[in-house]
């Protein structure tokens, strides 16, 4: 296909004249043509094209012939409308028709237009011409609309037919020469130079043919008598018809025509009206008469009957009417449709002679609003993310009413209260935009209903219901239901078990709402809490690491954070409160009296003693707590225990009686003491009472008890090692000393055999200027024996105690307060004293030895002080427990 651009007017005259330019399109051959004619036109510019694209507005269009294969190319949609092949691609552009046959397809990596199936101009358009088809091309973000107009060009496909194989006639022999009769028309459905061109009748001797052009372009043929028929000389003529097209080359179609010759009618029917106007609506129902022919024939009788019905009918072709063969009437068969607007075909009337007339019957169809808009969904995204921001695209639909005018006018809303409006920037597109935040939480989906309404009246409407979904993103912290979660564990429990369970909800679904446990770090006592109660990841179950003891710990508080499984993960805390309950599973235990191992501690009570006389009071504690810790007393056994009574709550020991000179000097009581546990628990305690006015008697007495031979090992081991290490101390002291003396006296020696003068060297710290050695002081140590003979102190003189009595059953005497320490110091070889005699200057064992001897002296004088006031600190605390 070419087009030539031709100006047919000679402007040399003038050059301010308008050039008047006119654009043909012709086919190759034709172009040959013209070219082969050789006339010369002015201002004659010619231009060829393969195919002509015009883009205005955002519209293009392309011409093609049909019958291409598929996969030819129709044309650059990319080029022409100035887009980036990639703007194609991620615009996710595609190709709307109109029509359900998808004659072309879009090839997004080239941006072209090509043939996807075979099109045939005539199924297309029929008769329209010139023919086309348009469709729009969508893309996205942002959204843009182009419209393309794809015409279809006609070949010579096509040869003309006639609607019957065969035309029989039926003429009368007094049909006057001149008279007309109507063939019927061959249809072709090719248009232009292609479609029906002429008919031509064969040869004969009584008919000729004429030819003629309707209104609308279309040709007709008739046949014309042009000598009288006689039926006695010949009853039949077959005559043939032929109709050819102007393609090239050039296609044809024929029809036998058979005439038979009747008997004489003279007067054909007329109609009243050539032309007959109708208007009917588009809903009218089947059975609805819209018009009413009429014929009238001047014969009489059998021959001036007439009938009516359809001529000239298109083959294949269907009319939702009918007509009554008899009355004229048309009435309607089927549903009609406003698209097809006006229906137009032709009405015969025929006598009984054969004689016919026709008639053209014209109907309007009148549209109404029947047709409901259409909702297409061209795209919709579901799920949403719920931080996606308001404004976000979540879907494009096109809306169409096949009504016209104002019943084709289409309004779109959105039902109900939803956070989605619709917007339409496109002609008969509509986005669907959120305009507001979402929120999983509140509501994870919605059902989205677009009304679509048309103007008609009454209006109709369409409902189109979209689903979305809102998905979640990692935006609520794992919450628990308090701020603090306590409970109560008794001591010691068994290690593992359950105390309680903390739980969070997390309002994310998913990953986001899976939620994990952690212990967070802390120190009880000290300890890690790690070491007190463990955590479950998966269900907050707090179980105890170890066994529990109430009178070292009484509660654990600690922190557990909940931490969701979201990316980044979103965490909170609870205070969780462990008391721990006291168990009586400790003994009472008793401080006064002191049970000694060796010495025996003995209660004083005057035999003048009222009733009531306080002698002692036991005191006991128990570590437990609450009802666990009410201590009672009761006397166990006794010597007489008619002379003592123990106080219930108090543990105080009085008379209960007048003591009397019967009463034995030596009285042993045992004392109970019970808890209020369940079970309760118990200690005993055995108090010595001497009932006696003074010390000789008591002693007298008291010197035949058996001793209890227990004593308190660690008080000894811890004695005994000082006691060795002090000897190891020293013993290393004096080999140290005697060394260095031997060492001095053979260096001595040396020198002396040698004739070399000695000087003398005193160092000034070791000067004696006391006259009484190195030592400014002289430091007095004891050794006493106590009423243990395994065990002894190392101690200073200092004053005893008045009211407690020591007794020794090896000793024929008592200790008492006052001492003679000069007795005890003027005896030089007495066991009980060790004393550091005064070192002279010129004789003293540390004037030459190096600083480290005078060290371990020091450290020596150190530890014996140390162990005398361990000894003071023992004696006074004895000392205390006795006065309580």
């Amino acid at each position: 296909m070419q087009y030539i651009l031709i100006d047919s007017e000679d402007h040399s005259d003038s050059t301010s004249l308008p050039l008047r330019i006119t654009i043909v399109c012709v086919g190759r051959s034709e172009m040959d043509a013209l070219r082969s004619k050789g006339k010369s036109l002015d201002w004659r510019v010619s231009i060829f094209l393969l195919c002509v694209v015009a883009a205005a507005s955002g519209q293009i269009r392309y011409s093609i012939p049909e019958e291409m294969r598929k996969g030819l190319f129709v044309g650059d949609v990319a080029k022409d409308l100035g887009l980036d092949v990639k703007r194609l691609v991620s615009g996710r552009a595609r190709l709307v028709i109109n029509d359900n046959n998808q004659y072309v397809a879009l090839d997004q990596n080239k941006g072209h237009i090509v043939v996807n199936e075979r099109i045939d101009r005539e199924k297309l358009c029929a008769k329209k011409s010139p023919c086309s088809f348009s469709l729009e091309i969508v893309l996205e973000d942002p959204l843009e609309l182009f419209s393309v107009t794809i015409e279809i060009q006609d070949v010579n496909d096509h040869s003309p037919s006639f609607p019957k194989k065969e035309i029989n006639l039926e003429i009368s022999e007094s049909t006057p020469t001149g008279t007309v009769f109507l063939l019927d028309s061959a249809s072709d459905p090719d248009v232009g130079i292609n479609s029906l061109q002429s008919y031509s009748l064969k040869a004969n001797d009584y008919f000729v043919l004429k030819q003629h052009t309707r209104t609308d372009g279309s040709k007709y043929a008739e046949m014309m008598l042009q000598s009288g028929l006689d039926r006695e000389k010949q009853n039949k003529h077959t005559l043939i018809l032929t109709a050819v097209d102007g393609g090239e080359p050039q296609r044809s179609g024929t029809v036998k025509i058979n005439v038979s010759v009747l008997d004489a009618n003279d007067n054909a029917p007329v109609f009243t009206l050539p032309l007959y106007k109708v208007s009917v609506l588009e809903n009218a129902l089947p059975g609805t008469t819209v018009a009413r022919v009429s014929a009238v024939d001047a014969d009489e009788g059998y021959n001036g009957n007439v009938t009516y019905s359809f001529t000239h009918l298109e083959e294949g072709s269907s009319y939702p009417f009918q007509i009554d063969s008899y009355t004229g009437e048309v009435k309607i068969t089927g549903e009609l449709d406003y698209e097809d607007k006006k229906i137009e075909f032709r009405v015969e009337a025929k006598d009984q002679g054969g004689l016919t007339d026709s008639s053209k019957v014209e109907i309007e169809i009148i549209d109404v609003n029947d047709n409901a808009p259409v909702i297409n969904v061209m795209s919709f995204s579901s799920p949403v993310s719920e931080d996606s921001p308001a404004g976000t695209t979540i879907g494009i639909i096109n809306v169409k009413d096949l009504d016209s005018g104002e019943n084709g006018q289409v309004r779109c809303t959105v039902e109900g209260s939803v956070p989605v409006e619709i917007k339409s920037n496109v002609r008969n597109y509509y986005a669907l935009i959120t305009n507001a935040a979402l929120d999983r939480e509140s509501l994870s989906e919605y059902n989205i209903t677009v009304i679509a309404t048309d103007a008609g009246k009454p209006p109709l409407s369409v409902k189109k219901t979209f689903n979305l979904k809102i998905s979640d993103i990692n935006d609520n912290p794992p919450v628990f239901p308090r701020a603090l979660f306590s409970a109560f564990i008794t001591e010691n429990n068994s290690p593992g078990v359950s105390v309680l369970s903390v739980n969070a909800k997390d309002s994310d679904e998913n990953q986001n709402a899976r939620v994990s446990y952690i212990l967070e770090n802390s120190d009880v006592s000290g300890s890690p809490i790690s070491e007190y109660v463990s955590v479950n990841a998966e269900n907050g179950d707090i179980r105890a690491v170890r066994s529990y003891d109430y009178e070292q710990i009484k509660e654990l508080t600690f922190v557990v954070k909940a931490q969701d499984g979201g990316s980044p993960p979103l965490s909170s805390n609870v205070t969780v409160k462990i008391m721990i309950q006291d168990q009586n599973d400790n003994a009472p235990q008793v401080l006064y009296p002191v049970q000694t191992g060796g010495s025996l501690v003995a209660e004083m009570v005057p035999r003048s003693a009222d009733v009531g006389y306080l002698v002692t009071k036991v005191v006991a504690v128990d570590v437990d707590s609450g009802q666990n810790a009410w201590l009672s007393y009761k006397l166990q056994k006794a010597t007489d225990r008619a002379l003592f009574e123990v106080g219930l709550q108090n543990g105080e020991v009085r008379t209960i009686r007048q003591v009397t000179d019967k009463d034995a000097v030596k009285q042993r009581l045992t004392v109970i003491v019970e808890d209020n546990g369940q079970p309760s628990r118990s200690a005993t305690v055995i108090v010595n009472v001497a009932v006696a006015d003074s010390f000789p008697e008591v002693l007298s007495e008291f010197t035949d008890f058996t001793h209890d031979k227990e004593y308190n090992e660690n008080l000894t081991f811890y004695l005994v090692l000082a006691l060795a290490v002090v000897s190891f101390l020293f013993i290393t002291c004096v080999v140290v000393i005697i060394s260095v003396k031997i060492y001095r006296w053979r260096q001595s020696r040396i020198l002396y055999h040698s004739n070399l003068p000695v000087i003398p060297y005193y160092p000034p710290r070791y000067s004696d200027t006391l006259g009484t050695g190195t030592l400014p002081h002289v430091y007095n140590y004891e050794v006493c024996r106590t009423t243990d003979s395994r065990k002894s102190d190392c101690k200073f003189g200092r004053a005893g105690s008045q009211n407690v009595l020591i007794m020794d059953p090896s000793s024929t005497g008592t200790m008492q307060r006052i001492q003679s320490e000069k007795s005890i110091l003027d005896e030089p070889d007495s066991p009980l004293e060790v004393s550091l005699s005064p070192l002279t200057e010129n004789h003293s064992v540390f004037s030459d030895i190096p600083f480290f001897a005078l060290a371990l002296e020091t450290i020596y004088l150190g530890i014996c002080s140390l162990m005398k006031k361990l000894h003071l600190y023992i004696v006074h605390v004895k000392y205390l427990l006795f006065r309580v």
